[in-house]
């Protein structure tokens, strides 16, 4: 049995041959696991390449944790103690 993929892991689908950084987990209710594969390349015409989702069995792991979680500001939240006081909503 297949270890369980990690965000950030760099993992390849065993069917397809499509190589990318997991960037997304979703679980449903049948207990069935997809993970949303992200190329690193770009396409011939130099744009983002589109992602895949693979059932969680058929994708192998090539190097764990290729991109760390949470290894850059991403814009999230402002700290409430950052926020303007004087907006009213």
């Amino acid at each position: 049995m297949n270890q369980k993929i990690q965000l950030g892991d760099r993992v390849k689908d065993i069917v397809t041959g499509f190589t990318g950084i997991a960037i997304g987990r979703t679980e449903w209710l049948n207990g069935c696991a997809r993970i949303t594969v992200q190329p690193e390349k770009l396409t011939k015409e130099n744009k983002i390449a589109d992602t895949g989702c693979f059932d969680e069995p058929q994708l192998v792991l090539i190097k764990a944790k290729q991109v760390p979680l949470g290894s850059r500001d991403t814009g999230g939240p402002i700290p409430p103690q950052q926020r303007r006081q004087d907006v009213t909503r």
